[in-house]
């Protein structure tokens, strides 16, 4: 455990840096509160996301009004969905305006991770791609998060929806095209992939999700901690090498060109396998574009260009990133 101690050095009178020292662990309870959880919310359109969402913000507020520890009485929760962005259900009727959706979900998450704030992102969050961006944001700022899948079934979605779409005053369904293109294309979080764990289930007979649980799992119980493993990816190191960023643009060009000049090479074969040493892309049936790669290339560089990676993690790290995009 530790605590932090500002020391000022003789040579530089106005230059303060930090020294870490063993603590309590009532020291460690406080530095603990320091980054709150990230809690995403997945499930078809018109499950009740936003309802199961409510119960959750009202258990998290309930439970903050009447802890005793200062650390969880100073906490706040904060939701984050299509309505508090102001976005329109027409957005994801074009993939352009339903990527900027997805990029103002992204920034809103990444600006409110932080201190004393849980933060639960009541979207569709149905990419596998974009949950899995939202857990390395989290990761990067040792924060730890979770998945709570709405269990409803397809068929009661479409009634739901209908109910939603016939009455003036709610809040309003998905027009049938965009509500039957959104369950096409939802995929379904799996509990044994990292990004998607610990999944919690929320089936649409229970009463309530499993709020308890879900509070153990992220802030922890009486007398103990959450402790956040950070991923290799996502490590800071404590010093740059000097041509990281040098190696970082070089690599992920590198892996790039090779998957264009493959895809030259095997014009009409659907998929196949970029094979760099003991790592493999996995190219999906219908080909890959330059720009889509290049876009992909510009978020692991941006993702990455502050979290230090070992040279000879960048390859698997980008290929493995890839692949995630890429599915």
């Amino acid at each position: 455990m530790v605590s932090f101690r500002l020391w000022r050095p003789i040579s530089a009178p106005r230059t303060w840096k930090v020294s870490l020292e063993h603590t309590t662990r009532d020291d460690d309870k406080i530095i603990k509160a320091l980054i709150m959880p990230l809690i995403l919310v997945s499930g078809y359109p018109s499950s009740g996301k936003t309802y199961r969402s409510n119960q959750l913000v009202d258990f998290f507020n309930s439970k903050i009004r009447n802890a005793t520890e200062p650390h969880i009485r100073q906490l706040s929760v904060t939701r984050i969905n299509d309505q508090t962005l102001g976005l329109n259900r027409e957005v994801y009727r074009e993939v352009r305006s339903e990527k900027d959706a997805r990029a103002a979900e992204y920034s809103a998450v990444k600006r409110h991770l932080g201190r004393d704030t849980i933060v639960v992102a009541d979207g569709l969050n149905y990419i596998k791609g974009f949950r899995y961006q939202l857990y390395c944001e989290a990761k990067a700022v040792h924060t730890p998060s979770c998945v709570v899948h709405i269990g409803t079934p397809i068929d009661k979605c479409k009634e739901i929806n209908a109910e939603l779409l016939s009455d003036p005053e709610q809040d309003g369904g998905y027009p049938n095209d965009i509500f039957e293109n959104l369950i096409y294309r939802y995929e379904e979080p799996n509990g044994m992939t990292r990004w998607d764990s610990p999944l919690f289930t929320v089936p649409y007979d229970d009463a309530t999700p499993p709020c308890e649980d879900i509070w153990n799992a992220l802030i922890g119980t009486e007398g103990e901690l959450k402790k956040v493993k950070p991923n290799l990816a996502t490590v800071m190191k404590p010093a740059a090498e000097s041509d990281y960023l040098y190696e970082l643009d070089k690599t992920t060009q590198e892996i790039v060109n090779a998957v264009i000049g493959w895809q030259k090479d095997h014009t009409g074969e659907l998929g196949g396998q970029v094979v760099f040493g003991d790592k493999i892309v996995e190219l999906p049936a219908s080909p890959v574009t330059l720009p889509q790669l290049q876009r992909i290339r510009r978020q692991y560089i941006s993702m990455n260009r502050q979290h230090i990676l070992a040279k000879p993690r960048i390859y698997g790290s980008f290929i493995e990133y890839l692949n995630t995009s890429l599915d």
